[in-house]
């Protein structure tokens, strides 16, 4: 017994330096870091997220979304919505003072394709502030400041929201205009994030605080009612083109 209490100890101590060692490596993980004046310093993890905004300095640039999805040690991976194109890009990410640097490419087969240079300060994780430069002379490079705002689907946004939340009835649509017609069919894709190809479009809705360009295949999105209206809505674009004339439209 007077030897076999000791090793019991002996190994009761091991057991609570390791708990503890695992504790203080899990801690120092998860642990949010300050600088010398006190202030938070986040984690990489906390930059994962879609940053939106506009995508350049001149007055008819696009919005632009920029996801980052995933962050293992110093490699990051993402995508960017813009203009109609959905675009993966990965690369690194380390440290410098106070910022995330990122650098990161896209795949480069397609002729819009090209290189992100952008960086996050540690104490204002929801900006985002970088250029891109295409590795083509398809387009101009561009300089952005991103702010952090997750897409979600709401159906109440928008002027004509019904669209989404109710099937639409004859007197609902047939004495608008052809223009009137297209944008509350055009919602309908906006409300789920959808990137327009056609400028005229994006033009439209990048000017909608409520607008978060997410995707460029919405098919799988679309409600049993939306899609109804949609169909209605079309079958009325098409009318109002036929009789604008006739009727004064």
């Amino acid at each position: 017994m007077k030897i076999i209490k000791p090793l019991i100890v002996f190994a009761l101590f091991l057991s609570g330096c390791n708990t503890k060692s695992n504790k203080a490596e899990q801690d120092n993980n998860n642990s949010v870091n300050t600088n010398n004046n006190g202030e938070t310093i986040n984690s990489a993890e906390n930059i994962i997220g879609s940053y939106v905004g506009i995508f350049g300095q001149k007055g008819n640039d696009n919005k632009i979304t920029l996801l980052i999805s995933r962050i293992d040690k110093n490699k990051i991976e993402g995508r960017t919505i813009v203009g109609g194109n959905n675009r993966p890009f990965n690369g690194t990410i380390v440290t410098e003072g106070d910022n995330f640097q990122v650098n990161a490419k896209e795949p480069g087969d397609d002729k819009y394709d090209g290189e992100f240079n952008f960086n996050i300060n540690k104490f204002n994780t929801d900006e985002l502030r970088g250029d891109w430069t295409p590795f083509k002379n398809t387009t101009s490079a561009k300089i952005y400041t991103l702010h952090k705002k997750q897409f979600r689907y709401d159906p109440n946004v928008g002027d004509y929201p019904m669209a989404s939340n109710r099937l639409l009835k004859t007197e609902d649509v047939e004495n608008r205009t052809k223009t009137d017609l297209s944008y509350m069919r055009n919602e309908i894709f906006a409300r789920h994030g959808y990137c327009f190809k056609k400028k005229d479009m994006r033009n439209m809705f990048e000017l909608q605080d409520w607008y978060v360009p997410n995707t460029v295949d919405i098919k799988n999105y679309l409600t049993e009612i939306e899609k109804k209206n949609i169909i209605l809505i079309k079958r009325y674009e098409e009318y109002a083109d036929e009789y604008s004339d006739d009727y004064g439209r």
